[in-house]
């Protein structure tokens, strides 16, 4: 199968089209290269620098490169920027987005996977997150994604579109062998950045909030290895594809951790202390983050295979040897 991976020079993009390749399919890359890295891709591989927003670019890939579905990661994702910002996450997420879903339309690609967010529950007032909780976004990046999932269920029962609609919790870690792993810039994640300030202690890590009504006081998230999203991306493509059926899965471990627990984790992985202080709370942010993952396990088979300490030492691994 040839899956064109929109955003496949990305973190989890590139994560994704080795992931492809490994499973003996065929990934195609699309990329802008305005966050991603061309140097993170496999050797060999189909790379097009471009937009998703270019229908004549997108259309002649789709017929050079025969694509039978879409993987979509062309997204920008930093929550604070969206707000400062707004009109750039809805061109670049929602109407970009809309000119990709009538291209594959106008050429008869009828799969499509969508990268989404836990961020369109916004802050709800539980400590685990189904898909059946209502969802309400609580900032423009998450109202974008939502839009998106909005737009699919349409164009689903319009057009005959099949998608899955993608719900992920904390993305992590990285590749196995340290080639490739979290590059962002600037770098938002705590994980990245508390084994960046270990490396280099002038780099302070902020704790956001130490007052929150959780075990220790800072904020408790789940977090789930790249290459365990990059597993359920194939599952619900084989779903949707053999099924002819569209849907929505919450993607995590089911396993929340506390700020000071990651950094605790950390600091076991690499035996040295990260440099941390306290600060206040970011407005927002909910104590508890946490997936209920039931749907997939269930309808996908998808499982994790990473816990928190192989998710934090192939993240160690790369931030060790990191090439870019």
């Amino acid at each position: 199968m040839n899956i064109l991976v929109t955003g496949g020079a990305g973190y989890i993009g590139s994560h994704m089209a080795r992931y492809i390749l490994r499973r003996k399919l065929r990934p195609v890359i699309l990329d802008n290269l305005v966050y991603g890295h061309k140097e993170s891709l496999p050797p060999r591989i189909k790379f097009y620098r471009g937009d998703i927003a270019d229908q004549k670019l997108v259309s002649k890939i789709i017929r050079q490169e025969k694509i039978e579905a879409v993987m979509h990661f062309s997204a920008y994702a930093y929550v604070g920027e969206s707000v400062t910002n707004p009109r750039k996450y809805y061109e670049n997420n929602f109407s970009k987005t809309q000119k990709l879903l009538d291209t594959l339309l106008d050429n008869n690609v009828a799969h499509f996977i969508f990268s989404s967010t836990c961020a369109t529950y916004g802050a709800p007032d539980t400590k685990k997150i189904s898909e059946k909780l209502p969802q309400n976004p609580i900032n423009p990046y998450g109202f974008t994604k939502l839009a998106v999932e909005k737009m699919l269920a349409d164009y689903s029962q319009a057009y005959g579109l099949r998608y899955a609609a993608l719900r992920y919790f904390n993305a992590a870690g990285a590749d196995d062998d340290g080639a490739i792993g979290e590059a962002h810039a600037p770098e938002t994640h705590l994980i990245p950045l508390a084994l960046q300030s270990i490396l280099n202690p002038e780099k302070q890590l902020k704790i956001f909030g130490a007052d929150y009504p959780t075990p220790d006081g800072t904020c408790v998230r789940d977090y789930v290895h790249v290459y365990d999203l990059a597993a359920a991306h194939l599952q619900a493509l084989d779903y949707i594809a053999r099924r002819k059926t569209s849907d929505c899965f919450n993607l995590g471990s089911e396993n929340g951790y506390s700020v000071r627990e990651i950094i605790s984790a950390c600091e076991k992985a690499s035996g040295l202390k990260v440099n941390c202080q306290e600060t206040g709370r970011r407005a927002g942010d909910p104590a508890y983050l946490v997936a209920d993952s039931g749907k997939a396990h269930k309808i996908l088979g998808w499982q994790t295979s990473y816990d928190l300490e192989k998710i934090i030492a192939t993240a160690w691994q790369w931030e060790k040897h990191r090439r870019y």
